[in-house]
């Protein structure tokens, strides 16, 4: 085969449409006239010689040929932006762009002032923050979609061998209650005491409800005896509904600075019981890292990283000077649940 029977505006058309549903919206998304995106479908299955999408429906549904054809795409165009972004790098950081993952919680409290000393340090460098579920980001990682990430899930089985993880920092998740709560007067609460309240968690499959209930079971409680009375999906809602006496709850204390400090929460200690999880930086050995990423990595991570921390970084298997190393790509187009922090 001597020409490719697609372009690369093909596939990110046909990645937008597997995104959007719907060729209308993924013009919408492409600043493009719905005729001109169905007329480059059109030409692809021809130059394909297969359908892609199933017509049938109100929805535009893949192929099996379509599914194949995206999987690779999103590998093609992965692979594309990796290249840009590796000649923009000789420009030494005057220019570029930095991508960094994280799940919900860190994402939303941490990352946010990491990324204000790098951008003091770099200005010129442009930077993305992706905040996604635990697996999402993983993958996001492993397919060279994001440089680094700090998650504080578990990470996919199937990635142990594409992503190099680096434990980073422990999270501790406070119980936090309404200001107005009998237990606020209280200096320390008992083991017991936690069957009295009623809590608002985030979803049951979430990694931070996992990892309240794995710690709190080694404490000796009986998580079943605890009352769950409301399940919402994010924590600045979580923290609204306790500041409304609506409920207690657990949430790291990164997410309450603001709010011990201003006294509209109050942070209960439990006796003997002290909830933790495991904060990790990941990223894949296998990709070109950035100078920018190299730059986070060196001199901004270490400053938020616990004592003893290593800021060694295992070196990229291939380089602008040796191109001719092997990339490992995981599999693309998966989907991903949207719960998970």
């Amino acid at each position: 085969m001597t020409d490719l029977p697609f372009t690369l505006d093909q596939l990110r058309i046909l990645k937008a449409i597997a995104a959007e549903g719907s060729f209308k919206r993924a013009a919408d998304s492409l600043y493009v006239s719905q005729p001109a995106v169905s007329l480059q479908v059109q030409n692809l299955e021809r130059q394909l010689d297969v359908p892609l999408f199933d017509r049938g429906g109100r929805r535009a549904q893949l192929t099996e040929a379509g599914y194949l054809l995206l999987s690779y795409g999103e590998k093609i165009l992965s692979l594309c932006e990796e290249t840009c972004r590796a000649i923009e790098d000789l420009q030494n950081l005057q220019g570029g762009t930095l991508i960094v993952g994280a799940s919900q919680t860190t994402g939303t409290y941490l990352l946010p002032r990491m990324i204000g000393m790098f951008r003091q340090r770099y200005p010129d460098v442009s930077v993305q923050l992706h905040v996604h579920s635990t697996r999402r980001t993983a993958w996001s990682v492993a397919n060279g979609q994001v440089d680094l990430a700090i998650i504080g899930g578990e990470i996919p089985s199937e990635l142990n061998d594409s992503l190099q993880i680096q434990p980073y920092v422990e999270d501790e998740l406070a119980l936090i209650i309404p200001v107005v709560h009998p237990f606020a007067k209280l200096d320390i609460i008992q083991k017991d005491d936690l069957y009295k309240l009623g809590f608002i968690a985030l979803d049951s499959q979430s990694t931070i409800r996992k990892v309240i209930d794995q710690v709190l079971t080694r404490c000796g409680i009986d998580t079943r005896r605890l009352k769950v009375e409301m399940e919402l999906n994010s924590i600045e809602a979580i923290k609204n509904a306790v500041q409304s006496g609506l409920g207690a709850a657990f949430v790291s204390v990164s997410a309450i600075e603001k709010e011990l400090q201003m006294g509209i929460l109050h942070r209960a200690n439990i006796d003997e019981v002290v909830v933790k999880r495991m904060l990790s930086v990941i990223f894949n050995p296998h990709r070109y890292r950035s100078k920018a990423a190299e730059a986070f990595s060196q001199e901004i991570l270490p400053l938020f990283a616990m004592p003893g921390w290593s800021k060694e970084i295992v070196e990229p298997t291939i380089n602008i000077a040796n191109s001719q190393k092997t990339v490992v790509l995981p599999q693309a187009g998966k989907t991903f649940p949207a719960n998970g922090t």
